[in-house]
């Protein structure tokens, strides 16, 4: 499970641990480490945040490597590009269509052996 939150509810989430840290010991947790994902030609290397293409590094922007990470975590589901732009782009999807499509669009020329 992973929760995001804006700057407001980071705050008093902060403000919560540290109340909770003057009254019980608390112990850092690391996440475990990033599993690879592939798939027939692709591997994207979680931990390392590469993207491989039969062996070969492909460059990504940020915005593309976190659509890519996005669609290839949830292989089988259709999401919306509102779905897409909330997840990657870490905001309200409100004029979000033309953003998402131009990710998409650039990825897939990056990944693709004929796209």
């Amino acid at each position: 499970m992973v929760l995001t939150f804006n700057d407001t509810e980071e705050k008093a989430v902060e403000k919560i641990i540290a109340t909770l840290a003057d009254s019980i010991q608390l112990e850092v947790m690391h996440p475990p480490s990033s599993p690879v994902l592939s798939f027939p030609g692709l591997e994207i290397r979680q931990h390392q945040r590469r993207v491989l293409r039969d062996g070969t590094d492909i460059y990504l922007t940020r915005l593309e490597y976190g659509t890519l990470v996005c669609l290839a975590s949830n292989p089988g589901m259709v999401l919306s590009q509102e779905q897409i732009f909330e997840a990657v782009w870490s905001m309200d999807s409100d004029s979000c269509q033309s953003s998402v499509v131009n990710v998409i669009y650039n990825l897939r020329k990056k990944i693709e052996p004929d796209s």
